[in-house]
């Protein structure tokens, strides 16, 4: 059983969600849930089909976006969701949850 200093500690997670995930609002309302639950990270789209985000909060808020993410907006066809665990210190501290553009 977790006790509250684990389960408030913040926790990242790298997807990388295939299918028909571009030109379908998915980033956006990758936002829009990301917000919903107060996760920091972004999300953009990658050259070669598939939608890439970092999500980074608390471990259950966290795990609802990853839910969300495994079916995405209507008109999304999500085929797969792979999950990296990323260490904290390897990128700085989110403040925010944007779309990039990079």
């Amino acid at each position: 059983m977790e006790d509250s200093t684990t389960s408030s500690k913040p926790f990242r997670v790298r997807l990388l969600i295939s299918g028909l995930v571009q030109g379908v609002g998915y980033r956006y309302s990758t936002v829009r849930q990301a917000q919903k639950y107060g996760i920091k990270g972004w999300v953009r789209n990658l050259d070669d089909g598939r939608v890439e985000a970092w999500l980074e909060g608390d471990r259950a808020a966290v795990d609802r976006v990853v839910q969300w993410c495994h079916q995405g907006p209507p008109g999304a066809k999500v085929r797969e969701v792979r999950l990296i665990d990323e260490s904290l210190s390897s990128q700085p501290i989110m403040t925010t949850f944007e779309v990039r553009r990079d």
